[in-house]
Order: structure tokens, then sequence, then C-alpha cells
């Protein structure tokens, strides 16, 4: 199973983060906004830099390049989690059972499967998955349509640095 190294700034990976028994639980907007604004706060206060990304109903994709991976793989599932919910609690409370456990609640699939990209090849083959994953769902037609999506021609916040 692929592990996150601490190796430095200088490695880039590739994640997707998915909801557990992959429930839709990113079908309201204010969710997709939770996700919004932790990568924006770790962009701006824990050097995060996302080159491509693309929010799901089920899940997201990530290429990424932090001076910590593992720190924010795990603080970022900790915090979202909390905040996803909290929304839950307050919108849809009957949904909190299909996520509750032993110990609490689980909103994110424990395995992440994080993979460093070591080539050019193997980076254009995971962002052309990410970009072009709404159109194969058949969300949209177009990648830029997809508004969730660093393909999208609005940008609702400047995920990545070229």
């Amino acid at each position: 199973m692929p592990r996150i190294h601490r190796t430095g700034i200088d490695q880039i990976y590739f994640v997707t983060f998915t909801i557990e028994k992959w429930y839709y639980v990113f079908d309201r907007h204010e969710r997709w906004d939770i996700l919004l604004n932790a990568l924006k706060y770790y962009q701006q206060n824990n050097d995060l830099k996302i080159i491509t990304w693309v929010f799901m109903l089920n899940h997201i994709h990530l290429i990424f390049q932090s001076p910590d991976a593992i720190k924010f793989v795990n603080s970022f599932k900790s915090y979202t989690a909390h905040q996803l919910i909290e929304n839950i609690r307050e919108t849809e409370p009957n949904l909190l059972k299909l996520f509750k456990t032993e110990d609490g609640f689980h909103i994110w699939q424990p395995k992440n499967f994080p993979e460093i990209i070591e080539s050019e090849n193997f980076f254009l083959q995971k962002a052309n998955y990410i970009i072009e994953n709404p159109v194969r769902k058949g969300y949209v037609n177009y990648t830029e349509d997809w508004k969730y999506s660093s393909a999208g021609k609005i940008r609702m916040l400047d995920l990545y640095e070229l």
C-alpha cells in the first residue's frame, strides 16, 4: 500500500479523499465550500500548493505539494470531517447514522492511497484523470464547465500556481 513519505517540499503527490460508503455528501454547495475554505487556509498558512483538483459528489482528487504531506492529509481530513458532521447535523440530521461508529463519526475513508508523482508521464496521466472526471461521470459535457475543478473557467478559489 502506498504511503506518504516525509521527503520535503519538492515532492508532489496525487491523493484521493473518499467519503465513507461512497455516500453523496457533496450534493449541497455549502459542503464544497467547507473543502474550498479549508484548502485556502492550508495554502495561506501551511505552504500547501495545489497543482490540480476536482471535487466530486463523494470524493475529491488533488495533486499537491506540501512541506509535510502527512500533516496536511491528517489535518485536512480531521478539520473537514468535523465541519461536515456539523453541517449534516444542521441540515440533514437523519444522515448522521450513516457515519456513526463505536468511537464517534467517520466521514472520510481511512485509506487515501497517496502516491508520489515521480515522472512527467505519471503526472500527466493523473492530471488528465482529475480534469476529465466530471465529464466521465456525465456531470458536464466539457471539463471547464465543472465549477468545482481546476479546469473551470471561473475560479472559486485560486488553488494552484503555475
